[in-house]
């Protein structure tokens, strides 16, 4: 007997974070794990009177490419994907894995030059977000390799997941409105605002956020979600930063990672484990040492560190930054093939001050 959830998920994802019309074009990416949810979300969509085009992606078709292709076929992009950024009304994407190491063993300076000729479509599916012309959201089906990277059990992880879409409950979307409606307070406070400095044992940063506009992020994009994020000016982050979990990449585990800005670029980067594939993505193109993402995260029924950035960047209590592309609806005018988040803990007596009043402290936004 089918999981209930899945199906509730499906039907979250279609009507309340993408909201399929009659005559809409939706295309769902996923893989054979993710099957079940693909299924479901294919249904959904049918349901909804929209028209349902499946993109399957294996992680070991991109590790057969990556290892094995030349420079051509590393760098081509397949026209259908550029017609589905171009023309599609929607994406669905239903990430999910067997082996969350796939990648591991690839040559970074082949992934480097493949993120690289992905830019194009990057910049195509952040444009068409902005402008509202392209409505999409990501979530993950819950796996074995992911429960075991959780330290769960399946069915621990499963819960986990559900739970944190509120896939569980009798009205999820009510449950995402509520969300929403907190966030929207924080956003409308941070209107107009222009200096923010973020200082605790892990950093010490101050940045620019005059002129950009905070997003209130409640599910309609990432699924689960549950933070507020902009796009920082960028020339104006200064500091250091001291990641607290390991930050996850193509593949790649990078453990202890430390950055430290000047005039907004990343001038020394550094990391316990996995530096040099650190150092390979911040080389990517010229974009990808500046900010494109500084947020909060704000849900505290996310409370565990999973190994999978969908959930944890949502923490409550941390804040997150992604070196690389930003959102041009935050304002944003980072452009780069990468866009990798990190996150710090900020439980431990780390303080927000936004033009030099007391915004959030030790995890808790002390304006509301």
């Amino acid at each position: 007997m089918a999981d209930p959830r899945v199906t509730k998920l499906a039907q979250l994802l279609v009507d309340y974070s993408v909201k399929v019309q009659p005559g809409d074009k939706v295309a769902i990416r996923g893989s054979m794990v993710s099957y079940p949810l693909v299924l479901e979300t294919y249904r959904e969509v049918v349901r909804a009177g929209g028209f349902p085009l499946v993109i399957w992606q294996e992680p070991e078709f991109t590790e057969i490419m990556l290892k094995m292709g030349n420079d051509d076929q590393l760098q081509h992009i397949p026209a259908p994907m550029k017609m589905v950024m171009e023309t599609y009304d929607c994406l669905i994407g239903l990430s999910g894995t067997a082996n969350t190491r796939t990648l591991s063993g690839v040559d970074p300076a082949r992934q480097q030059l493949s993120r690289s000729a992905g830019r194009e479509l990057t910049q195509i599916f952040m444009q068409r977000s902005a402008a509202g012309d392209f409505r999409w959201v990501g979530t993950m089906y819950p796996t074995n390799a992911q429960a075991q990277e959780a330290d769960m059990s399946l069915s621990e992880f499963e819960d986990f997941v559900y739970g944190a879409c509120f896939a569980d409950k009798d009205d999820p979307v009510a449950e995402w409105q509520k969300i929403s409606a907190m966030q929207q307070k924080l956003v409308d406070w941070l209107v107009g605002k222009k200096d923010v400095t973020v200082k605790g044992p892990n950093v010490d940063l101050t940045l620019s956020i005059a002129g950009r506009t905070f997003i209130n992020s409640d599910g309609q994009k990432n699924m689960p979600s549950g933070e507020i994020f902009t796009g920082p000016v960028e020339d104006s982050v200064n500091g250091w930063v001291r990641f607290t979990y390991p930050a996850i990449y193509s593949g790649r585990e990078v453990d202890g990672v430390e950055l430290r800005f000047e005039d907004g670029k990343v001038v020394d980067a550094s990391a316990k484990k996995n530096e040099a594939f650190l150092i390979s993505v911040l080389d990517t193109d010229p974009g990808a040492r500046y900010l494109g993402e500084w947020a909060v995260g704000t849900n505290n029924g996310i409370q565990r560190f999973t190994k999978s950035i969908l959930f944890d960047e949502k923490i409550g209590g941390t804040i997150h930054m992604a070196v690389g592309g930003g959102y041009p609806e935050t304002g944003s005018k980072n452009q780069s093939a990468v866009h990798w988040d990190m996150i710090c803990d900020m439980r431990d007596g780390g303080k927000i001050w936004v033009d030099d009043e007391l915004f959030y402290d030790s995890g808790k936004f002390v304006i509301l």
